[in-house]
């Protein structure tokens, strides 16, 4: 009886250092109630099913009531379903190089003799030029299109007069890129922000805990030093692997390489962007911190409000307004962009500057954070 008393004793003992442990560290007390509802409310909107908010341009060159009634079946569907939002273009050339640049996912043409063949029974076509890098985007608008077509086929020809159908000429404006090479971007960020959480501040914070960080205040270092070269170190070290990850994804999926230098040159500095911006992040947000346990409870919340609402697996255009709000201010987001834009589509410096440009300032408010949150005391 003695025996299972000291027993009792020892292990409540045991549990009681740990529950002692465990309140010390608000940080995680606190992420560990809120990051399950916010892994809810960030996964239960990244992957909704249906697409929704898909931007299409609609250029119409025809005046007559066909047309209309294609404009009017269009507007249903983004009232209803909302799988689509149309915006309206003058230019054919201008709508199909808002394609090229993402502003759009596709552009509808309806000819000028649109209406006038329906009402003659001649063959009338539309046009849509889909980016089909997005291959779950460009299958639910050509759904959605195809729909508003052909509803007004039914009102002027029996259905069985397949002769008079109205066509739609759908045009891919790249080369077919399926969903497994769609997700190397995706891979690749990932892999610059294990990198991240491995390496700069990790150090740093394991430094603290293991009592090594008390060298650095007997040396001349200064907040700017140590900041800075934990970051170039884990650069080099992030930027390599996120290299290989690349070319093992190319190799794997069998994505055909880039045609020039230039797009070589860009895929490597959006890794070094992307991988900077994050590791100055990582530092800004944990810099202070004195356990791994903090950044180990901190990378799983970070992975997911970053990488999930980054157009990785996902189009960004059908988040809800609240995540699309994050992804504006999402470095993976404009990274992911960027490299499927280069290597899905060829794009050159022109295209993707505004998202190098982006990366190059989060990475300078970043940085100067980083620095001056950073404490250099014990």
């Amino acid at each position: 009886m003695n025996g299972l008393r000291e027993t009792a004793l020892r292990l409540s003992a045991v549990v009681d250092r740990d529950w002692k442990k465990f309140r010390r560290n608000p940080v995680v007390i606190a992420m560990s109630v809120l990051m399950p509802i916010i892994y809810l409310m960030i996964l239960g909107n990244s992957f909704q099913g249906k697409l929704r908010g898909l931007p299409l341009a609609v250029v119409n060159q025809d005046s007559g009531p066909y047309s209309r009634s294609v404009l009017d079946n269009l507007r249903a569907i983004a009232a209803g379903p909302r799988t689509l939002v149309i915006r309206a273009a003058t230019d054919e050339a201008a709508a199909v190089a808002g394609v090229r640049n993402g502003i759009y996912k596709a552009a509808l043409v309806i000819p000028p003799d649109f209406s006038k063949k329906v009402v003659l029974k001649a063959g009338p076509e539309v046009g849509l030029f889909l980016d089909n890098t997005d291959g779950i985007s460009a299958q639910a608008l050509r759904g959605a299109v195809n729909g508003a077509v052909g509803a007004i086929a039914s009102d002027y020809v029996p259905i069985r007069e397949r002769a008079y159908e109205i066509h739609l000429r759908d045009n891919n404006l790249y080369r077919q890129v399926d969903y497994f090479q769609s997700l190397v971007p995706g891979v690749v960020i990932m892999s610059i922000f294990l990198g991240a959480m491995t390496t700069g501040v990790f150090n740093i914070v394991m430094d603290r805990f293991v009592g090594v960080e008390e060298a650095y205040l007997l040396t001349p270092l200064t907040k700017t030093d140590i900041v800075a070269g934990l970051i170039i170190s884990g650069l080099s070290i992030t930027t390599a692997v996120a290299v290989l990850v690349l070319a093992a994804g190319v190799a794997i999926t069998g994505i055909p390489l880039p045609g020039s230098v230039e797009q070589y040159a860009l895929m490597l500095l959006l890794i070094v962007l992307a991988t900077l911006s994050l590791l100055s992040l990582m530092f800004a947000i944990l810099g202070r911190a004195r356990h791994p346990r903090i950044v180990g409870v901190m990378s799983g919340f970070l992975n997911v409000i970053l990488f999930f609402p980054s157009g990785a697996m996902y189009p960004v255009a059908s988040l809800p307004g609240w995540l699309r709000g994050l992804a504006r201010i999402n470095p993976e987001a404009y990274a992911v962009s960027a490299l499927k834009a280069v290597l899905f589509k060829g794009a050159h410096l022109a295209t993707v500057w505004g998202d190098i440009a982006f990366l190059a300032a989060f990475t300078a408010v970043m940085m100067t954070a980083a620095i001056v949150l950073f404490k250099r005391t014990l």
